[in-house]
């Protein structure tokens, strides 16, 4: 397959590598970008598979909460420019699509009633073309952690079981910033899935093979890494933002909350997302 320019540039924002070991890594990899990323890892040459963190979208996310927090709903709402998504309808219209997402129980586009998801009158007034993303509604039995953050890029909808609302809404909005902030793949360690920290077990122990460490060694390292890719990945065991010596689990101690889901939407990553 014929490596080009654009495939070694993708690769090389999404792993730090230089140009050369990118292309290397794609030829490696007959052109599957996915495959070239463990290759780079393998060799020590990329720091960790990750997708890029930009959004080729603009727009913004809009949200809904419920007067006594225990329920809350995010969507998102895409258009070409960003001057577009500061327009104050733009704005307007995003808060009340997050009204009716709430309202109408809505998880897609396609589950939303033909009024909430008429776009027709603000592409004609704002002159831009425009599409519903992705959307959440969020229960829980206590408190609805949300922020989103100042450019309306990245949303959080966090559910705290056993949370009140006026007592933990400070805890609940730090730990909502964290996930928008440190994007956790899970919440604990035991929900990661079993292929991909397999994967990450292989790539660690590659690594430490490609120091010339001895394999007895070599498994001691992988287990390590492991523990520090969960804090990395797991919310709860992710240093806090705010003060780095805690743990995200330090945060709720015995006050008997517990993190039971989270949602995390950021502009436009659904193009590219599974």
């Amino acid at each position: 397959m014929a490596i080009t320019a654009a495939m070694v540039k993708d690769l090389r924002e999404q792993t730090g590598a230089g140009m050369m070991d990118c292309k290397k890594a794609l030829v490696e990899a007959d052109g599957n970008l996915e495959e070239a990323v463990v290759y780079l890892r393998e060799k020590g040459l990329a720091k960790a598979a990750k997708k890029a963190g930009r959004a080729t979208s603009e727009g913004s996310i809009g949200t809904w909460i419920a007067e006594d927090g225990s329920a809350a709903s995010m969507v998102e709402l895409l258009c070409e420019t960003d001057f577009a998504a500061k327009n104050e309808e733009f704005v307007s219209f995003v808060e009340n699509l997050a009204v009716k997402v709430a309202e109408e129980g809505a998880d897609s586009v396609d589950a939303l009633s033909d009024a909430a998801k008429d776009l027709t009158p603000l592409v004609s007034k704002i002159g831009e073309n425009m599409q519903i993303g992705r959307m959440a509604n969020v229960k829980v039995d206590g408190l609805v952690g949300h922020y989103v953050h100042a450019n309306g890029k990245i949303g959080v909808l966090v559910a705290l079981k056993g949370a009140k609302a006026g007592e933990h809404d400070q805890l609940a909005k730090d730990i909502a910033m964290q996930i928008a902030a440190a994007n956790p793949l899970c919440i604990s360690s035991d929900q990661v899935p079993q292929d991909k920290l397999d994967k990450e077990k292989e790539i660690y122990k590659a690594q430490a093979m490609e120091e010339g460490k001895p394999e007895q060694i070599a498994e001691k390292i992988v287990l390590g890494r492991i523990n520090k890719y969960y804090k990395e990945v797991c919310l709860l065991d992710q240093p806090f933002i705010k003060e780095d010596k805690k743990a995200v689990k330090d945060l709720l101690g015995g006050s008997g909350i517990t993190i039971e889901s989270f949602v995390r939407l950021a502009l436009g990553e659904g193009e590219s997302e599974d």
